[in-house]
């Protein structure tokens, strides 16, 4: 397939495809209005502005030389096999902010400016990237599939970054934002102090009376070994892997904390801006900094592990720690002797879903496959799976977009809801927070007879005391 990229941009193209405006993105959220300037100066400023202030000008002017236009990539992207459509092929959306910056920001390009004018970027040219740059789920998996290497995922995350400085973003990722980075309760839940606490206690109380276990949730303990951040969302809505987990730490004698000043591991910057990523791992570093630990421990949490332990030591510097995802502490501690884990203890059928963000690069593949098949004789493996798996469908944030819950359904998790059905599974096993959400919709839509659980869940279920 070879696609004809960048000529829509030197016309008013026909937007008639595109959805409604409150699908991808708000024209001015609060703030933007003292940008001035139309869409395409403001988009334009914030393009060279990160190219003078960050890197990523070397990458793109590599990119800019290759010939990205094969369509190889529509052969691994979930989204165009859902949806046939060529907006939908990782390298036409890619082409969009590639020839911008042909155009604009290279010699030849400018040298064509000033020869044949200025009018190569148009209000739909912003729209449609506007548009597509939130259609992908940045999963990557179509960087398996480049022959040039070409990494799609990371130009929509730039796409996004210059968009969201043109004051143009999600609603969805700005409020949460607004929370976590502004907001008096300094999380994207919105959850204050004391109802953190209350649950807590709370989440004790019940371990006791459903397993048994004396385990406690610590606060605030200077020195401890480990400081935890889980997606906050789970305080809310995933009580048995965090039980899970104080079980495990609580059995293996594990020194961990939780921070009261700062306790979300959630990063939307990694899904649309770099400035409020680097913001949110400095205020993560400065928690585990003030309690004077020795690591940083990230819950069942794609996103946040990932983010934490590419960023934290890009933007932390010298203070930077070293983070480890509790998948891995939880089965080193199970071959370690340190905790017993009943080996017949799930009876159902099983099967795994691999998060894009920790098992795409092929970081966190089998330490939750060896905690699974260790208590879940069984096991069945989703095919494709692994550094090849499918997303959820909600990647990139968007399953925090309400908003896109047709395209995640009907195009973006298309393909994963069949890949459940096809394992005959009672079980899928997911160690991520956004990835159960999607999960869990994806079986209410398709009326899937499977229940979605964090891997601490059945270990939980498991554990020997």
């Amino acid at each position: 397939m070879i696609l004809e990229t960048g000529t829509h941009l030197q016309r008013q193209p026909n937007l008639a495809h595109l959805e409604s405006k409150a699908f991808y993105h708000i024209d001015t959220y609060p703030g933007s209005d003292r940008l001035g300037g139309s869409r395409v100066e403001r988009f334009l400023f914030a393009f060279a502005a990160i190219l003078q202030q960050s890197n990523y000008g070397v990458l793109l002017d590599l990119y800019a030389r290759s010939s990205a236009r094969c369509g190889r990539c529509a052969v691994s992207c979930q989204v165009f096999q859902a949806s046939q459509e060529a907006r939908d092929v990782p390298c036409y959306r890619s082409n969009l902010l590639l020839d911008v910056y042909k155009r604009y920001f290279t010699m030849g390009g400018q040298l064509r400016g000033r020869l044949f004018g200025n009018g190569f970027l148009h209000e739909g040219g912003v729209d449609e990237m506007a548009e597509l740059f939130y259609r992908c789920t940045a999963c990557r998996r179509c960087h398996i599939e480049c022959p040039l290497g070409i990494d799609h995922g990371l130009i929509a995350h730039l796409g996004r970054y210059i968009l969201s400085e043109a004051g143009i973003a999600p609603k969805g990722l700005v409020v949460s934002v607004r929370e976590q980075l502004e907001g008096k309760t300094g999380n994207t839940s919105a959850i204050p102090l004391p109802a953190l606490l209350d649950n807590l206690e709370f989440l004790e109380e019940e371990l006791v009376d459903s397993s048994g276990i004396q385990a406690k949730f610590p606060v605030d303990v200077q020195g401890a070994e480990y400081i935890f951040f889980p997606a906050v969302s789970d305080y809310l809505m995933e009580a048995d892997t965090l039980m899970g987990i104080a079980a495990v730490c609580a059995s293996a004698g594990v020194s961990w904390t939780i921070g009261s000043q700062y306790f979300d591991g959630i990063n939307y910057g990694l899904f649309y801006n770099d400035w409020v990523l680097e913001r949110i791992i400095q205020k993560l570093v400065g928690e585990a900094q003030r309690l004077q630990v020795q690591k940083i421990l990230i819950g069942e949490c794609g996103h946040a592990a990932r983010s934490a332990r590419q960023y934290v030591p890009t933007f932390a510097g010298d203070q930077q720690l070293p983070v480890v995802s509790v998948l891995e502490l939880t089965e080193a501690l199970v071959r370690q002797g340190k905790v017993k884990l009943d080996p017949n203890a799930i009876s159902e059928r099983v099967t795994y879903h691999d998060p894009c963000n920790i098992a795409r690069s092929g970081w966190l593949l089998e330490p939750p496959r060896r905690l699974v098949r260790s208590i879940a004789p069984n096991f069945v493996e989703m095919r494709p799976f692994g550094k090849e798996n499918y997303c959820c469908g909600g990647g990139g944030g968007l399953v925090s977009l309400d908003e896109t819950h047709e395209f995640r359904m009907q195009v973006a998790g298309k393909l994963k809801a069949e890949q459940i059905q096809a394992s005959e599974a009672e079980i899928v096993v997911t160690p991520c927070a956004n990835c159960k959400k999607q999960l869990r919709e994806l079986v209410s839509y398709y009326h899937l007879p499977v229940q979605v659980v964090g891997v601490h869940d059945l270990v939980l279920r498991a554990l020997r005391l």
